[in-house]
C-alpha cells in the first residue's frame, strides 16, 4: 500500500467514529424539537430561543476545552503519557472554571432575551427551560475534556458508542418527561430540558465508566498533583484554546444572525433558509470528522518528529474534505427539489430553499476546506489564524455583502447564501495556503504554540 493510501484509510479510520459521534450530537437537537413540537408550536418556539442561547454559550465555551488537543495528540506521538495525562487533568480544571461564567450567563436567559425583544411568555419559558439544565455544564465540559483526551490518543470509538446509547437514553428520558409516562408528571417544554441535562450526564460517566472498565488510561495517566492547577500549564491551554472558543464564537454567532437576516424577507425566505441551513449543517458533520482526524492525525506526527508526514497529511485530509463536500454540494444541485420536500410541501418554501440550494453547494465546498484546514491548524497548535480568518470571512466580508446583496441589490434570500458562499471562500484560500505552505512550528509540548 502506497503511503498516500495508507494515510486515506488511516484518516478514514478516525474520521469515521468521529462523524457518527458528530451526528449523534446533532440528533439530540433533532429528536428534542420533533418531540417537543407535539406539545405546542409556543413551547417549539421557547425551545428554539432556549438552545440558540445555549449554542452560543455551553457549545461554544468548550473551544477553551479543545486547547488540549494539540498537546494530547502530540504527546501521544512522542509517546509522553504523563503529559497527555497532564494536559487532561488541566483540561478538567478548565472545565471547572469555565462553568462558573456559562452558569452566570444561563442565569442571564431570560433578561438577554426580553432585551433582544423577545415576548415577555416565550422569553419565560425559554429560561425556565434553560434553567432545569443547568446540573449539566460542567458534566458536558468535563466530558468534552475526557472525549478530546481519548481522540488525541487515536481512540475514537468510545464516544461514538457513548453517544449512541445518549440518543437512547434522550429518546427514552423525553417521552417519560414530555407527555407523563411511567408514574411521572407530563412536564412538556421542562420535560424535555430535565431531559437534556440527564442526558448530557449520562454522556460524562458513560465515557468515565468506559475508560475505567477498559482501562483505556492505562499508559496515559498520573496522579492527581499540583501541576494540574500550575499557573503556565493552565495558560498553555488558554493560549491554545481561547482562539478556538473566538472561532466557534464568531462562526455560531455569524449563522444566527444570516438566520435574524433571513427573518426580514419573510416567513417563507426564513423557512426556506433554515431547511437548506439545517440540510448543510448535516452534511457538514463529514468534513468535521474529517477535520477531527486530520487534528489527530496531525498532532501525533508533529509528536512524532515526522515533518514529512505532517506535509502528507495536510494534503491528503484537505482533499478528502472537498472530495466529501463535492458530493454533497452535487447531490444539492441535482436533487434539490426531493430534498427541500422531505421537509414540507408548502409551493413557496419549496421554491425559497430550492432557489438557494445551488449557492449553498459551491458554500459547502468552501465549508468543507476550511473546517478541515481548521482541524489541520489545531493539530500544529496553531489555534489562532482560524480566529482571524472567521472574523475576516464571516463578519467583515460574509454578513457585510449578503445584507448588500440581499437588500441595497436586491438579490433576497439568494444575496444572503452568496455573500455567505463569497466569505468562506476566501476563509477557504486562507486557510489551505497557510496549511500547504506555511511552516510546520515545533510541538507544543516542547516549545510555544
Amino acid at each position: 500500500m502506497g503511503p498516500v493510501r495508507r494515510e486515506v484509510w488511516l484518516l478514514a479510520a478516525l474520521a469515521g467514529p468521529a462523524i457518527a459521534t458528530q451526528v449523534g450530537t446533532m440528533l439530540l437537537g433533532v429528536v428534542d424539537t420533533l418531540m417537543v413540537a407535539r406539545v405546542s408550536v409556543e413551547s417549539l418556539s421557547a425551545a428554539a430561543l432556549g438552545n440558540a442561547w445555549t449554542s452560543m454559550t455551553l457549545f461554544c465555551s468548550m473551544g477553551i476545552i479543545l486547547g488540549i488537543d494539540p498537546i494530547v495528540s502530540q504527546a501521544h506521538g512522542a509517546r509522553d503519557g504523563a503529559r497527555a495525562a497532564l494536559a487532561l487533568q488541566n483540561g478538567i480544571v478548565l472545565a471547572l472554571a469555565v462553568s462558573v461564567p456559562v452558569v452566570l450567563l444561563f442565569l442571564s436567559t431570560g433578561t438577554v432575551l426580553l432585551a433582544i425583544g423577545q415576548s415577555p411568555a416565550l422569553a419565560g419559558l425559554a429560561h425556565d427551560y434553560v434553567m432545569v439544565q443547568l446540573p449539566s455544564v460542567p458534566s458536558f465540559l468535563i466530558y468534552t475534556a475526557l472525549r478530546q483526551y481519548l481522540q488525541g490518543r487515536t481512540i475514537v470509538r468510545p464516544a461514538m458508542w457513548v453517544m449512541l446509547g445518549a440518543n437512547l437514553v434522550n429518546v427514552f428520558a423525553n417521552w417519560v418527561l414530555i407527555f407523563g409516562h411511567l408514574g411521572f408528571p407530563a412536564l412538556g417544554l421542562l420535560g424535555a430540558g430535565i431531559a437534556s441535562s440527564v442526558v448530557r450526564t449520562a454522556l460524562l460517566f458513560g465515557l468515565l465508566g468506559w475508560i475505567a472498565l477498559a482501562r483505556l488510561h492505562v499508559g496515559a495517566w498520573q496522579p492527581w498533583s499540583r501541576a494540574a492547577l500550575a499557573r503556565e500549564n493552565l495558560r498553555r491551554v488558554l493560549l491554545l484554546g481561547l482562539p478556538i472558543w473566538g472561532q466557534l464564537s464568531l462562526e455560531v454567532w455569524a449563522f444566527a444572525g444570516s438566520t435574524l437576516l433571513a427573518g426580514y424577507l419573510g416567513l417563507e425566505a426564513l423557512a426556506g433558509h433554515t431547511i437548506v441551513l439545517n440540510l448543510a449543517s448535516l452534511s457538514f458533520m463529514m468534513p468535521l470528522g474529517i477535520a477531527i482526524a486530520a487534528s489527530t492525525r496531525v498532532g501525533n506526527l508533529i509528536g512524532a518528529g515526522d515533518p514529512g508526514g505532517v506535509r502528507r497529511a495536510s494534503r491528503v485530509a484537505l482533499g478528502m474534505g472537498v472530495g466529501v463536500m463535492a458530493l454533497a454540494g452535487g447531490a444539492f444541485v441535482l436533487w434539490r427539489r426531493e430534498l427541500v420536500m422531505l421537509y414540507t410541501g408548502d409551493a413557496a418554501v419549496v421554491a425559497a430553499a430550492t432557489l438557494i440550494l445551488p449557492i449553498a453547494a459551491a458554500f459547502q465546498v468552501f465549508d468543507g476546506t476550511q473546517v478541515v484546514a481548521c482541524g489541520i491548524l489545531r493539530g500544529m497548535g496553531r489555534t489562532l489564524p482560524a480566529t482571524l480568518a472567521n472574523l475576516l470571512g464571516y463578519w467583515v466580508l460574509a454578513l457585510p455583502a449578503g445584507t448588500a446583496l440581499a437588500f441595497a441589490l436586491g438579490f433576497g434570500l439568494a444575496g444572503i447564501w452568496w455573500g455567505l458562499a463569497a466569505g468562506l471562500a476566501v476563509v477557504a484560500a486562507a486557510l489551505s495556503h497557510l496549511v500547504l505552505r506555511g511552516r510546520i512550528p515545533e510541538s507544543v509540548i516542547t516549545g510555544g504554540p
